[in-house]
């Protein structure tokens, strides 16, 4: 049967069985390539740091419109703090359960001199930069694209091309005749990249309308061997600025070193007493809540792919940290990241001088049953008993003065980590309906290393929350020059598709599998 034969079938009223549903889906996506690309080249040319409000209103409105061009019911969330997010409705006639498809519209912030090209003039180029990717022009945008094509721009793949892929899923089912198995609504966050401060108040504020049975999030890469991965939890993070202090002004390194203390050494050996060279974290405690693995986590841990060679040679990296552990393994576990240090000049603005001050940023990831309070309270603690005197505001002269060792602090509020239980029913019916989109197994993980806010929906909210990431894992997120694959763009159309159009039949199946069988 061909594709437009496919889809007169369906479109009459047909069962979808979820091979002939893919191949209406592919089919749809075949004939509207340069449509969805064009949408969402649209969308990455919005400008998006959050701490922007007038680009992220812009951003804001712009999804209620292609919400809307769906037959979606949508709204912007205001009334709580922080910048308004995007809410969508679409009822499904005899569903008897709601997902929340999550998503966020903010980017990180740019510095637009590091990328090749502006980061909010999206460039389509024929492979990605490390493997001689050229420029395509205007006139060789044509359909059929080559799935090896990248789109380069702020929020490409984090995370407005899985939004792109949502809406066509809509789109695609609609022309093939096919109704949603679960009620949907849509929830696009608009502070994500700046750690969500508002969120666990706005989720209170909305929580009526926001009861679902299930969230899935639609944030993240798929693994690094590019197989579909369906998450089951996210590691928590909190983030800390410190500031060490010298004298009053730079001073000539010839006169006054060894002698005025330099704030840059000084930082130098509090970060070496952190964390070891292998990535332990040397705070006295950090480890003592950390929740070891379930046996369900383990095996499913055994399960993942090794991509650690081949990863060591693309980033040319002759060594790596976690004392032998696979990064699957270390990315269960908890990290102290390095961000950036800054004090003084280097290269060619040295000078001879002993510097006024010194500055690191850190990102902790936390594990359950980390919180960002413990860490707080781990940490300080920790710099105490090195004698240091800890303040949150920038220190007066008599203070500095008066004060041997002196560290400014200063505290994200961060969010702890967040896991769901792989064997719930509703968990299996995920992973099924994804393995249906991809024609084979996935990867089961336990939990990214990366963090979402994940644990204030739980605790809000209440209900199970799953990641299932459709972009391609070397799409330099937060980074200059993110990018996204075609190949990842048309993957992941199909796998909301098949989860819109399947999860409510798999949904039931699993779960009267789980009764009959006395789980």
């Amino acid at each position: 049967m061909t594709a437009v034969a496919l889809v007169a079938v369906l479109a009459a009223g047909a069962a979808p069985a979820a091979g002939g549903l893919l191949e209406a889906v592919r089919a749809y996506r075949q004939a509207h390539e340069a449509e969805v690309v064009g949408e969402l080249l649209e969308l990455v040319r919005l400008p998006n740091r959050a701490a922007d409000s007038e680009d992220i209103r812009r951003n804001a409105l712009h999804l209620v419109r292609l919400l809307e061009a769906r037959g979606v019911s949508a709204r912007l969330l205001e009334g709580a703090p922080g910048p308004p997010a995007v809410y969508g409705e679409l009822a499904a006639p005899g569903a008897e359960r709601t997902v929340v498809l999550y998503a966020h519209y903010d980017g990180q912030p740019v510095v637009a001199e590091r990328w090749l090209t502006p980061p909010f003039e999206p460039a389509v180029r024929s492979a990605a930069v490390e493997r001689g990717g050229r420029l395509l022009t205007a006139g060789e945008l044509t359909p059929p694209y080559d799935p090896e094509w990248r789109i380069y721009a702020r929020s490409a793949s984090d995370d407005k091309g899985p939004i792109v892929a949502m809406l066509t899923a809509l789109d695609a089912l609609r022309a093939a005749g096919v109704e949603p198995s679960v009620n949907l609504k849509f929830f696009f966050e608009g502070e994500e990249e700046a750690g969500s401060p508002n969120l666990a108040a706005q989720l209170a504020a909305h929580a009526e309308l926001l009861a679902a049975d299930l969230w899935l999030f639609c944030d993240g890469p798929v693994h690094q061997s590019g197989r579909q991965q369906v998450v089951f939890g996210v590691r928590g993070v909190v983030g800390l600025e410190l500031t060490v202090y010298g004298p009053l002004r730079p001073l000539h390194s010839g006169h006054y070193g060894n002698w005025a203390p330099n704030p840059a050494a000084e930082l130098a050996e509090l970060l070496a007493g952190l964390r070891d060279s292998d990535g332990r974290i040397l705070i006295d405690g950090f480890y003592a809540s950390v929740r070891p693995l379930t046996p369900a986590a383990q095996q499913a841990l055994e399960g993942v792919p090794d991509p650690d060679a081949g990863l060591r040679d693309s980033l040319a990296l002759g060594r790596v940290e976690g004392g032998g552990r696979r990064l699957a393994e270390s990315i269960l576990r908890p990290a102290l990241n390095l961000r950036g240090v800054a004090s003084g000049e280097v290269g060619e603005r040295a000078k001879n001088a002993v510097p006024t001050e010194a500055r690191a940023s850190i990102d902790f990831r936390l594990v359950p049953d980390q919180t960002p309070a413990e860490v707080r309270r781990l940490t300080e603690e920790h710099l105490r008993r090195l004698g240091y005197r800890l303040v949150a505001d920038e220190p007066d002269a008599e203070t500095r003065r008066a004060t041997g060792r002196l560290v400014r602090l200063e505290w994200e509020e961060g969010y702890p980590a967040l896991w769901t239980d792989p064997g719930l029913p509703v968990s299996r019916a995920v992973v099924a309906a994804v393995a249906e989109a991809v024609g084979g197994t996935v990867i089961e993980v336990p939990s990214l290393g990366g963090s979402l806010p994940l644990e204030r929906f739980r605790r809000e909210l209440g209900a199970p929350l799953i990641v299932v990431p459709i972009v391609n894992h070397d799409n330099n997120q937060h980074a200059p020059d993110e990018n996204l694959r075609l190949a990842n763009l048309w993957r992941g159309i199909e796998v909301y598709a098949n989860l819109i159009a399947r999860l409510g039949e798999l949904w039931q199946a699993t779960a009267e599998s789980a009764v009959a069988g006395g789980g």
